[in-house]
């Protein structure tokens, strides 16, 4: 089922940050979308995560998915691996092994970082683990709010090509201030 917002607005302090907002975002697709800073990017993201509330006007076709993030902050747990950090979110063991984990791990360039505390980690391969956290949790609809910010090219393509494979089939929102990034992805592209 395609997700439908319908006639969206809201406001913080009088302000409003998405006014009368109607758009179909359509299932197992990429949409980026697109704008300026402020312009409600990740407030359409909370909103459609349940995470905030609109003032006004509907949402149609989320409450029957699988939801994974990749938020703004990596939100992982500091004092555990990579690997522990992304197993957290596995529900079936068997679904996904560990070999698996760390294999893609290596495909992102984190493979020699398997026994570190993530603590340890740069700011980028923080990044990288909770991308990848989100790809491999089991999900219908996910959702990532600038998940490439602060990649080195060469680490971007790695990440964008594991994020293509993991996310055939599925439906993807993601925010971008690159113009480069829903071409990447083939992405419908949604000017907020």
């Amino acid at each position: 089922m395609d997700i439908v917002i319908k006639n969206l607005s809201k406001a913080y302090d009088g302000q409003k940050v998405l006014d009368n907002l109607s758009v179909t975002l359509p299932e197992k697709s990429f949409t980026c979308l697109m704008g300026k800073s402020g312009v409600g990017k990740t407030t359409l993201l909370s909103i459609l995560m349940g995470l905030e509330q609109a003032d006004e006007g509907t949402i149609l076709g989320v409450d029957d998915k699988n939801l994974s993030v990749v938020f703004q902050e990596n939100r992982l747990c500091n004092n555990l691996t990579a690997l522990l950090n992304i197993k957290m979110v596995i529900e079936d063991s068997a679904r996904i092994s560990d070999t698996q984990i760390r294999t893609y791990l290596d495909r992102i360039g984190l493979g020699n970082e398997t026994k570190k505390p993530v603590s340890e980690f740069s700011g980028g391969m923080k990044r990288r683990v909770a991308i990848l956290r989100a790809l491999l949790a089991d999900f219908d609809l996910l959702i990532m709010d600038e998940p490439l910010k602060g990649l080195d090219e060469d680490t971007k393509q790695q990440v964008i090509d594991i994020i293509k494979e993991l996310t055939q089939n599925k439906t993807v929102i993601m925010t971008t201030h690159d113009d480069s990034e829903p071409q990447a992805f083939n992405a419908n592209i949604i000017n907020l």
